[in-house]
């Protein structure tokens, strides 16, 4: 399930032309901090999960690949 996650992230991400440094702007954390958890070596917290949904106007299921839909 993990491998999912940071593949999804990734992916949304990458697709939205969004760099990590973007990203860790937007979560106010480090770019380095990002890059830990987008290549797993940190778990997501519930918390930054619902921020990227957010961000990207998808589901935290969409990102946990539980669905299909980008929204419900």
């Amino acid at each position: 399930m993990e491998t999912v996650i940071y593949r999804n992230i990734r992916a949304i991400r990458e697709d939205n032309d969004i760099t990590q440094a973007q990203m860790a702007t937007y979560l106010n954390i480090s770019q380095n901090t990002y890059s830990q958890y987008e290549t797993g070596k940190i778990e997501w917290t519930a918390n930054t999960l619902v921020q990227i949904a957010d961000y990207f106007d998808v589901s935290v299921d969409y990102l946990l690949d539980r669905t299909s839909k980008k929204k419900w």
